[in-house]
């Protein structure tokens, strides 16, 4: 740990104190905790504005850096400067790089190979499929996969690294001792026991509409390239995926319905150079991650009978009622229903409209 590390936390909760002013600090200084005592003319010297100045000489006597580092400590959030060995190497190869990043979970060295993936907050049933069997492959290939812990593709992406027995990240646009939305926050913990929450902003900071912008540089920086997943043009998935051209990295987009609202975002971002997705290997090779392990995953489960068996073999990737696999099948709708409710919950397939199922995880070796 850096001696002066709970001088950079404190530094963090005086507003208006970053990146840039950090830097002068630290040029002027050689470190924080000379510049946390330093009087005001030196500050000013070091090339900060007055109203930064009189804001650290107002609130520094009202911070106390321990008291700081004890409720990190008491949460299980570390710390990491950008100058830490903990500190993600491609967060920071950005410009704008977090001074401090939190971490509650950990953060290892397989998440240099990670994606983020994003998408809308309203997703269709397609969306949901296309997020969910993608994440699960890319997790399987053995890549960590970083989104934001929001409703829709978000969730759906972490969920369906959890279950591919993968690692994944989550960045969060608040402080690490809160969960936003609230109703994400078991799945909060399960991202911490599967990877890491991750944060720039200190303990105690609540959720602002301007601050989910902000974080989706830290999703595109943390991970080779951002895959979208549904969202119209105002989406914050384009967003991120604009960080992602300005830092330099991969930008992929799944195609979807030219009908569909929630399909103007990738297809725009397909006109623009995106690539187009629409397997984990198209992922792969454009990263040159093509022999990346596989993840070993649980004996998985099969069909038990020639009933099962029977609507099972009807079922594929794109949604069919219940009807549909009556008349494939020759078999009654209530034995079909009762075949589709056990499959249901051995994970072979999934409900994703009433009455209408897709095979789930028809994934073969690295994502079809």
């Amino acid at each position: 740990m850096r001696p002066d590390l709970k001088y950079w936390v404190a530094f963090g909760r005086i507003p208006g104190v970053g990146r840039a002013r950090l830097q002068l600090l630290e040029r002027r200084f050689g470190d924080l905790e000379t510049a946390w005592s330093a009087p005001a003319p030196e500050l000013l010297a070091a090339g900060l504005d007055q109203r930064t100045v009189s804001s650290i000489v107002q609130r520094r006597g009202r911070i106390s850096p321990d008291q700081e580092m004890e409720r990190l400590e008491r949460l299980g959030v570390q710390a990491f400067t950008w100058h830490d060995p903990g500190y993600p190497p491609l967060l920071r190869e950005i410009h704008d790089l977090p001074p401090v990043l939190y971490v509650r979970g950990q953060l290892t060295e397989a998440d240099q190979t990670a994606v983020a993936v994003v998408g809308t907050r309203r997703p269709t049933a397609y969306g949901r499929q296309a997020a969910e069997e993608l994440t699960w492959g890319l997790a399987r290939a053995g890549i960590t996969i970083v989104s934001g812990l929001a409703r829709g593709i978000d969730a759906i992406a972490h969920r369906a690294a959890i279950e591919a027995g993968g690692r994944t990240i989550a960045v969060m646009a608040c402080g690490l001792d809160l969960v936003y939305p609230p109703e994400h926050a078991r799945l909060a913990r399960e991202v911490m026991e599967h990877g890491a929450l991750v944060s720039d902003y200190p303990l105690g900071t609540t959720p602002r509409a301007d601050y989910f912008p902000r974080r989706n540089r830290i999703m595109a920086g943390l991970g080779l390239g951002v895959l979208v997943v549904e969202g119209d043009m105002t989406s914050g998935a384009l967003n991120t995926a604009r960080w992602a051209v300005e830092q330099d990295r991969e930008v992929f987009a799944v195609p979807g319905s030219i009908f569909s609202p929630q399909s103007r975002g990738p297809h725009w971002l397909l006109q623009q150079g995106a690539k187009l997705v629409q397997t984990v290997e198209d992922v792969l090779e454009e990263l040159n991650l093509t022999l990346v392990p596989h993840r070993p995953s649980p004996a998985a489960p099969t069909a038990d009978g020639d009933t099962e068996a029977a609507v099972l073999r009807h079922m594929g990737r794109e949604p069919r009622h219940v009807d549909e696999v009556c008349r494939l099948s020759g078999l009654p709708i209530a034995t079909v229903s009762s075949a589709l409710a056990m499959l249901e919950l051995k994970g072979l397939v999934k409900q994703v409209g009433i009455m209408t199922y897709v095979r789930a995880h028809s994934l073969s070796g690295g994502g079809r």
